[in-house]
């Protein structure tokens, strides 16, 4: 089988390589390439590549529409007019809803706020405004944050800072949200790939617990083999100090704060459904995982 790839350098390409068969042929593609020419021989186009959302808003506005909106429309564009009959691309929960106020479905009607979110959603409404052809399937995948080796976001971050001694300041906030183990949305691609009994369309994907953020910081305190102090600083002070980060450009902004403490379901169902297996890593074991890679 060969498969043509963009975005193998980044954390979910890094991860999914390695996850493919030995036997499949894969095919790089580059930025600026020639679409057209570079798929002509493949049965299956992955789109990987995408500009991850900045917590600390230093990126151009426009690089987000240029990576996660164009390039995603030509490399489609290219897939619709080849012999290549899958066609899978990641888009983000994100694309839905910055805040869930109640549990992500793929019915949820989208209404992303940031300029990443809209960037994702610009792309999936161009992918489902195009008459896709007899005998190819097309899947637009919903992450919700995705951990795994080669992390480098929150999680990274909360992990040096504890194995640091630092104790942890936000254990007044609880919060339930939902995780993507990186190994959980490698195996739907697979399986995308390979079979032709799961419908076309948009599927979410996270594990099937949900994690508190305090969870996670015990889970931190697992990995190392050390204990946690863990600080219930009142949730009014450590707002007031994250509004102060957003001008003072402190380790805590409000983003950040959001992101580490906001309540965030995200419903794996459908895809579930569509595979008829369950996802072969849990939430706690997955993370234990990521935990475990930072030690290297």
């Amino acid at each position: 089988m060969n498969i043509v790839i963009s975005g193998t350098s980044g954390f979910l390409g890094s991860n999914f390589i390695p996850y493919l068969a030995q036997s499949v042929s894969i095919i790089r593609l580059e930025r600026n390439g020639d679409f057209v020419n570079m798929i002509a021989n493949a049965q299956v186009v992955i789109n990987l590549a995408g500009l991850a959302h900045d917590t600390e808003n230093v990126t151009d506005v426009g690089a987000y529409y240029q990576v996660n909106t164009e390039y995603s429309n030509r490399l489609f564009d290219a897939f619709l007019t080849s012999d290549a009959e899958v066609f899978i691309t990641i888009s983000s929960v994100k694309a839905v809803a910055d805040v869930a106020h109640e549990i992500l479905t793929e019915e949820y009607s989208p209404n992303p706020q940031t300029h990443y979110g809209k960037s994702k959603l610009m792309a999936e409404y161009y992918i489902k405004s195009k008459q896709i052809p007899p005998g190819k399937r097309v899947y637009i995948l919903r992450p919700c944050m995705i951990h795994g080796p080669g992390n480098r976001g929150n999680l990274n971050l909360m992990y040096q800072m504890l194995q640091q001694g630092f104790p942890w300041p936000l254990a007044a906030f609880e919060n339930q949200r939902s995780f993507c183990s990186v190994e959980n949305i490698c195996f739907a691609i697979r399986e995308m790939m390979e079979r032709d009994d799961i419908p076309s369309g948009t599927y979410q994907i996270a594990d099937d617990e949900t994690i508190s953020t305090n969870q996670i910081v015990e889970l931190i305190g697992q990995s190392l083999n050390q204990h946690v102090r863990m600080f219930a600083i009142p949730r009014k002070i450590i707002q007031v100090i994250a509004r102060l980060g957003d001008f003072l450009n402190l380790p805590l902004n409000s983003e950040r704060l959001n992101k580490l403490t906001e309540n965030y379901l995200v419903s794996n169902q459908k895809l579930k459904n569509a595979l008829g297996k369950e996802l072969p890593i849990q939430a706690r074991e997955g993370l234990l995982a990521t935990l475990a890679s930072f030690k290297s």
